[in-house]
Order: C-alpha cells, then sequence, then structure tokens
C-alpha cells in the first residue's frame, strides 16, 4: 500500500507542479536521446518513475532518463525544551529528480508493477 500512496503522491507532484523551470532541461535532454521536440510534453508525457508507476506503466530495464533538479519539501518535528511543546518545521531542500519519456515505459501487466 506504502508503494502505491508514493506513486500516487509523485504522479500528483508531477502534474500539478506550477513551475516550468525544469522544461528546458527535460527538452534539451531528451532531444539529445533523439526524441522529437514535438513529442516531448512535459506533464503529459514525461513523468518520474513512480509516476508513471501510478499510471499502470514501467520504465523500461536499461533507461536512462534525465535529470532535473526540484525541491524536496522536509518536514521536522522539533520539541521545545523550555515548555516542551512539540513544533513542526517545513523547509525545501534542492533535490534531483530523473524522469522518463513515455518511449522508455511499457504497459504493466495485469498482476505486474
Amino acid at each position: 500500500m506504502i508503494a502505491q500512496e508514493i506513486a500516487s503522491e509523485a504522479l500528483t507532484r508531477a502534474t500539478t507542479s506550477p513551475s516550468l523551470a525544469n522544461y528546458p532541461a527535460i527538452f534539451e535532454g531528451f532531444t539529445a536521446k533523439g526524441i522529437a521536440p514535438q513529442e516531448i510534453r512535459p506533464r503529459e508525457n514525461v513523468f518520474t518513475f513512480h509516476a508513471w508507476k501510478a499510471l499502470g506503466r514501467r520504465v523500461r530495464k536499461g533507461e536512462h532518463g534525465v535529470k532535473v533538479a526540484t525541491l524536496k519539501t522536509v518536514t521536522k518535528r522539533e520539541r521545545d525544551e523550555k515548555s516542551g511543546e512539540e513544533k513542526v518545521k517545513s523547509f525545501s531542500l534542492p533535490w534531483t529528480a530523473t524522469v522518463f519519456h513515455i518511449s522508455q515505459t511499457e504497459a504493466c501487466r495485469p498482476g505486474q508493477s
């Protein structure tokens, strides 16, 4: 069940992020792999490994994706030494993710993930 939650969350992040910052890297990376620019549609046919999994597809063995820069939200719980009150802090860290084009994936067979 946890794997499904991770995949679902990855797909949600990929389809709802307002940022276009990675588009140049995505187009450059996949064009270098021989994919025509008109075939590259971020948020439609370019996703992370887990997002493809949520869509019922898997990345073929041996495929190499394109690395993109992103931000990862981290939540940290701290206990105040004086009051004993627990505080939750959220912050973003720079992160990299690897995205794959649909041509690097295949549909999962029933019962396969």
